[in-house]
């Protein structure tokens, strides 16, 4: 395995190595510059890495970044923007004081080779030094991470010796003892799943053993910001493998620990919380629907694409299948109003918010597939019927991300978790299929009544033109049933013409049924109020 440079990274090198003499030749001051980390390892298994991280020895990363700069712009006439300044922030990982600078098109960052203390009950150091490549290596997370590139002799550094062989054997291994590893900085423990899951490498037992340890899960509940969980799990949703992600959450026994409602915000579900392998379940059956496969009849194309209709559904979907446990619970905040425990899992235990649509498109996915189970073409209205479903807001609202074709298929994921067999960690390919063939059959339906681009249509009547032509006055809480009305005529009536409906409602509103005094028609609502008593399949 060797490293192949790019012209602007051998430069940079040149640099580098050129700057450290120049210092020594102005100051007398002695350092060396290593590149750390997630680049070496990239480099190293033939990918194209832009994360350049300079380790320093005997310096900090601000008095050397400023150096640089100076050297690159009086001798090397290279120009060099701004030196940018990052402080200390050890809630975000950020130990020690660090230097950015941009050179040739590339960022770096400057930061000492360092070792740390920790206490037991915290996972910010308590004492920082200079320190030594081997003293930096064995304080990182895990071996393959723990390598360096000498920027002087070209050479790749393996300090704790196993390095190089896990990355050639595809193996996830920390430098010290993993529970000490994961006591000193429990995030390890996710960052651990993430690579593993990144580059689909094995866990070595022990560590196995160390992250199913209750003292371990314990800290990372409780030692660890939120924010740094939802990180580590925004990358492995956004990864090639997130079923394997999710199938090592829950394997290993941190579902809880990453899933993790504060007591303070939820003392109490509605029911116990589903069993975990549910995630796994339907995240695997999200993996085998959207995949070509043999076993199972082919998704309609509509429901094949519908797992990237935006470039943040599929991660969106995933998050959904790994809140598959917390399907229908709910809790009671102090003011005694009820609200999806899934959601709570997101904003509070993960703090992932709004990004991606997580905290508003996740709860409308499990909105919608309460409404959409077992779907059926046909009867009484049947455009209608079918037109009101898929405008439903939890069904489809671009605000939230939500569109019916993707609600459709975690719907159907839904549904067939009640197939999977957890022992084979398959599914029933006979039940399945015959449900997958019902969802493709209720798309065709869908498609035949040009159901598509009735979803987005706006009523043929706007609130001005019904306030006219009702001789209204004005408008009033009677407009939203109104407008609903008017929208299920249009459905009804597709080939119908504004006129028409305008007469319509003339009739409508002389025969009683839309009155200026009535309050607009509650729907039936699919949050945290409704179904909550639904049986979990």
């Amino acid at each position: 395995m060797e490293i192949r440079l790019t012209d602007a990274e051998n430069e940079i090198c040149t640099l580098l190595d050129g700057c450290t003499k120049w210092i020594k030749e102005q100051e007398g001051v002695e350092t060396s510059c290593r590149i750390a980390g997630g680049w070496v390892r990239d480099k190293l298994l033939g990918m194209q890495s832009n994360d350049i991280d300079v380790a320093l020895e005997e310096m900090m990363g601000l008095p050397f970044a400023e150096k640089f700069q100076a050297y690159c712009h009086t001798v090397k006439n290279i120009p060099l923007a701004k030196i940018t300044k990052v402080e200390r922030n050890p809630d975000r990982s950020k130990h020690l004081e660090t230097a950015k600078a941009t050179v040739l098109d590339i960022e770096l960052d400057f930061v000492n080779l360092r070792s740390e203390e920790y206490a037991e009950d915290s996972r910010i150091p308590t004492q920082i030094a200079f320190g030594t490549p081997l003293q930096d290596a064995l304080r990182r997370d895990i071996t393959i991470n723990a390598l360096f590139y000498n920027v002087h002799s070209r050479q790749v550094e393996d300090h704790t010796e196993k390095g190089l062989q896990d990355l050639k054997d595809g193996i996830i291994r920390t430098p010290l003892a993993p529970k000490e590893t994961f006591m000193d900085d429990p995030l390890r423990v996710i960052r651990c799943v993430r690579f593993a899951s990144r580059f689909g490498f094995e866990m070595v037992s022990e560590l196995r053993e160390a992250a199913r340890d209750a003292e371990i899960q314990q800290a990372l509940r409780t030692k660890i910001s939120r924010e740094r969980v939802g990180e580590e799990l925004d990358k492995m949703l956004k990864g090639k493998n997130a079923l394997l992600s999710i199938e090592l959450i829950t394997t290993l026994g941190l579902y809880t620990s990453i899933f993790y409602i504060p007591p303070n915000v939820a003392p109490e579900l509605s029911e116990p919380l589903g069993p975990e392998v549910l995630a796994l379940a339907a995240a695997d059956i999200l993996t085998t629907l959207t995949r070509p496969t043999t076993d199972l009849p082919s998704l309609h194309p509509i429901l094949a694409a519908a797992a990237t209709h935006e470039p943040s559904t599929r991660q969106r979907l995933y998050l959904a299948c790994a809140l598959t446990p917390y399907r229908g619970l709910t809790y009671e905040d102090s003011k005694k109003k009820r609200h999806l425990a899934a959601e709570a899992a997101i904003r509070e235990g993960t703090k992932l918010g709004a990004q991606n649509h997580y905290v508003d498109g996740v709860p409308a996915l499990f909105a919608a597939a309460q409404v959409l189970q077992t779907p059926t073409a046909g009867g009484e209205d049947e455009r209608a019927r079918i037109g009101l479903l898929l405008r439903e807001k939890s069904v489809h609202n671009p605000h939230t991300g939500s569109y019916w074709a993707t609600s459709l298929l975690f719907s159907l994921v839904q549904e067939l978790t009640a197939f999977w067999d957890a022992s084979r960690k398959s599914l029933d390919v006979s039940t399945a299929g015959e449900r997958v063939e019902a969802y493709n059959a209720f798309v065709r339906r869908i498609e035949e009544l040009n159901l598509p681009a009735a979803v987005d249509a706006k009523p043929l009547l706007d609130g001005n033109e019904v306030v006219r032509v009702l001789n209204a006055g004005r408008p009033g809480a009677w407009m939203t049933g109104a407008l609903a009305r008017v929208v299920e005529w249009q459905l009804r009536h597709p080939e119908g013409t504004k006129a028409q409906c305008e007469e319509w409602l003339r009739g409508e509103h002389a025969a009683g049924r839309i009155s200026f005094d009535a309050a607009p028609a509650k729907r039936v609502q699919n949050d945290a109020g409704a179904k909550q008593k639904k049986s979990k399949k």
